[in-house]
């Protein structure tokens, strides 16, 4: 009976389609949103990096989801996906890390979540369902 339930393949789908869609979303938010990558840019400059390295961002939030949602190369995509999210955490949500939000939830939950899910994507790969399985 509990076979039933077991579908490894479907598991790495869900997972994959939650992460990218959850990244995707935000990357293309950030499209033609000169704002937000100049702000990102103005906290990568605070941590002495050049502010450049904002455009980073659509690596981390375009590129890999697509990456990962399509199958192709999913192993590499969610390496790039859990570099992004560690880069989000540090430069917006450190301050967070030790504080509860007003329901006591976690404040950076969200962030942890993604970071998690671009690990897993990494460990375990694509699945069968996949434009190149591994």
């Amino acid at each position: 009976m509990m076979t039933l339930f077991y579908n490894e393949p479907a598991g790495k789908l869900l997972l994959r389609l939650g992460l990218a869609t959850t990244l995707l979303l935000h990357g293309i938010a950030k499209v033609g949103n000169s704002d937000a990558v100049a702000h990102i840019g103005t906290r990568l400059q605070q941590w002495g990096v050049p502010g450049q390295g904002a455009w980073l961002v659509f690596v981390g939030e375009l590129v890999a989801p697509l990456m990962i949602l399509l199958g192709w190369r999913a192993r590499l995509g969610g390496g790039l996906a859990a570099i992004n999210m560690l880069v989000a955490i540090v430069l917006f949500k450190l301050d967070a890390l030790f504080s509860l939000n007003r329901v006591g939830g976690w404040s950076i939950e969200l962030e942890v979540l993604l970071l998690c899910a671009a690990l897993a994507v990494l460990f375990i790969g694509s699945g069968r369902y996949a434009v190149r399985p591994d």
